[in-house]
């Protein structure tokens, strides 16, 4: 594996000049080999089914710096642009939906337009990689390394919003209805801004202390139960929806979901809606099993278009939202009072180190698929770039009214599946994700999609995550320290996720001091939100816990400790008999009887 072609130090080869460069894109698009290339493209597109005959042929391999038809490069930037797609719209919808900010559809349809145009920015800035002027250090990693809206921010902020409407930060209706919130959505911005800077701070610290302070037995369980705390959400939309549509009363008619005037509304939980998102999630298992290359690394979003077709076919669509959406949009057309809310400070420092750790693991396995080196001076290179441009793009997202920025684990399988690691499919599937963003009628179809079909494929995304957080653990060697520290942050996390109210009676201060009331209600956040509490435990306790002089995996038994005391009495008593037997043949004794010995 040669990383050469990406120095650390000064690139002492001629630069190409203006002409060379205007050349070499001439030949690409007007030439066969530069737009199409001698790429099998049926092996992208060809699924697996049980009678078909698979090719014994590999698929050539792109790298870093490899020349690469255009055709191949667009059609492999819209695979990883739609590989991205569910990941990076489901957490605008739902902080914008009924459990977080409860904004209309015009504002939930910007969300989801700026989310794919941020997305395609940002990610632009980790694949290109810039070298700050005079320091040894980078921002962007030079891979394939996108970014999407973090999952991690959807406790944080749906229990952040809940306090807000509780303490009346958040304005709510005489009847007790929740109205939308663009001041809370602002001070969660503006404090994720601020706590960006740990990440940025953290990125110019050597990749060993990070991971001697923040290892596998800490991120592990934190990522595992950001997971977990989210499946919960994706069951309620699974059911019909989340909000007061999901009470049952035990006298008169039901409540309807989503709502008692929406197309083809229904009680929540009916068997309708557990139809539609088993529809979504059978699909998405299908094309696993039976999908080309393409269909796989998509089958997310293969699974929700059928969901919506479904739905769509049976009338659970509300068309109206999508004509009422203008025809493009873009970064600023709505924006939101930046603030600072302290009770989500703590909860979003923990994010941020939660991401950074994200940032690390998922860097290292795209050098991995993209067959770079793993180590060396170049790849803490990649590893302090990736971390600050991580950081970085956490910073300018909100300023773009979007919550904070992770690098995305999805990707690396699609490189690994079509064999290409060239920049050019990752600034393709940029250009896609600006594109879907900027056309906001495409994000009003995304917004429409009823709450069961959004359930079915989130259901599958989040426990993705939970996943990756116990890939995380598995490697920890599982010795009696290691147990203990996971023992102790796992319980105070789950009992938080199945309890979240366990907390809120604690502290009864009813003042007017509001510095006062806003140091408790940050410590009610951050114990009733599981995944907090689990991180700065598990800090805590491996920073407090010495490690062992011994394994307890490797310990000794008692029965294996007589082992060796057996076998020198085994080997004493066949050598004395040996001894025996030899004498009675020389005839120096009249007879010697040797009773059988037994082991």
């Amino acid at each position: 594996m040669d990383d050469s072609p990406d120095q650390i130090g000064p690139d002492m080869a001629p630069k190409k000049t203006f002409g060379d460069k205007a050349r070499s894109l001439l030949r690409a698009i007007s030439t066969k080999d530069g737009l199409i290339g001698d790429y099998d493209y049926a092996f992208l597109f060809t699924p697996n089914l049980p009678f078909m005959k698979k090719s014994r042929r590999a698929a050539p391999f792109f790298g870093l710096h490899d020349k690469m038809p255009v055709i191949l490069a667009m059609v492999l930037g819209i695979q990883h642009a739609l590989s991205m797609l569910a990941g990076i719209i489901s957490p605008p919808i739902i902080i914008a939906g009924q459990g977080g900010a409860n904004f209309s559809d015009e504002q939930s349809q910007y969300l989801v337009s700026t989310s794919l145009i941020v997305c395609g920015i940002l990610s632009a800035i980790q694949i290109t990689r810039f070298h700050i002027f005079k320091t040894p250090y980078y921002i962007g990693t030079g891979l394939i390394s996108v970014v999407g809206t973090s999952f991690a921010i959807i406790p944080v902020a749906t229990g952040a919003f809940t306090q807000m409407y509780a303490t009346g930060y958040c304005p709510t209706a005489a009847d007790g209805t929740k109205l939308p919130c663009p001041e809370g959505y602002g001070a969660l911005l503006g404090t994720a801004c601020l706590c960006a800077l740990l990440e940025i701070a953290l990125s110019f610290t050597s990749p060993k202390y990070l991971k001697k302070f923040f290892p596998p037995l800490v991120t592990g369980p934190t990522v595992t139960l950001i997971g977990v705390s989210l499946i919960q959400s994706a069951f309620e939309d699974w059911a019909g929806g989340s909000g007061s549509c999901m009470t049952r009363p035990a006298t008169g008619p039901p409540p309807l979901c989503p709502s008692a005037g929406a197309p083809h509304a229904l009680p929540w939980g009916s068997a309708q809606f557990i139809g539609l998102g088993f529809a979504v999630f059978v699909t998405i298992i299908i094309c696993e099993r039976y999908g080309s290359p393409i269909m796989k690394s998509c089958a997310v979003v293969l699974g929700l278009l059928v969901g919506c077709i479904i739905a769509g076919a049976t009338g659970y669509f509300d068309k109206s939202t999508i004509d009422a959406a203008p025809a493009v949009s873009f970064i600023w057309v709505k924006t939101f009072p930046l603030s600072i809310y302290g009770p989500i400070v703590l909860p979003l420092l923990a994010v941020y180190i939660v991401l950074m750790m994200e940032a690390i693991g998922d860097i290292t396995a795209t050098c991995d698929v993209s067959r770079l080196e793993v180590e060396g001076k170049l790849f803490d290179s990649r590893i302090q770039g990736g971390v600050l441009a991580d950081g970085f793009n956490g910073l300018l997202a909100g300023l773009c009214t979007i919550t904070p920025m992770s690098t995305f684990a999805q990707n690396n399988g699609v490189i690994a599946l079509t064999r290409c690691a060239n920049r050019k499919a990752g600034y393709a599937a940029c250009f896609f994700l600006i594109i879907m963003g900027i056309f906001s009628k495409f994000a009003a179809a995304l917004v429409a999609i009823p709450s069961p079909v959004l359930g079915g494929m989130t259901t599958f995304l989040f426990s993705a995550v939970a996943v990756s957080g116990i890939r995380i653990i598995s490697t920890v060697p599982f010795t009696r320290r290691n147990r203990f520290i996971l023992t102790a942050s796992l319980s105070l996390g789950f009992g938080a996720i199945l309890l979240p109210n366990w907390f809120s009676y604690v502290f009864t201060y009813t003042g007017n001091n509001h510095a006062k009331q806003g140091f408790f209600n940050a410590i009610i956040l951050v114990l009733e939100t599981g995944f907090a509490v689990t991180a700065f435990l598990a800090i805590f306790l491996n920073l407090l816990l010495d490690e062992e002089i011994e394994d307890e995996t490797a310990s000794i038994t008692a029965n294996e400790e007589d082992v060796e005391g057996d076998r020198e009495e085994w080997a004493r008593i066949q050598h004395e008999r040996i001894e025996a037997v030899g004498v009675e043949k020389d005839g120096d004794v009249e007879s010697a009887e040797i009773a059988p010995v037994k082991a």
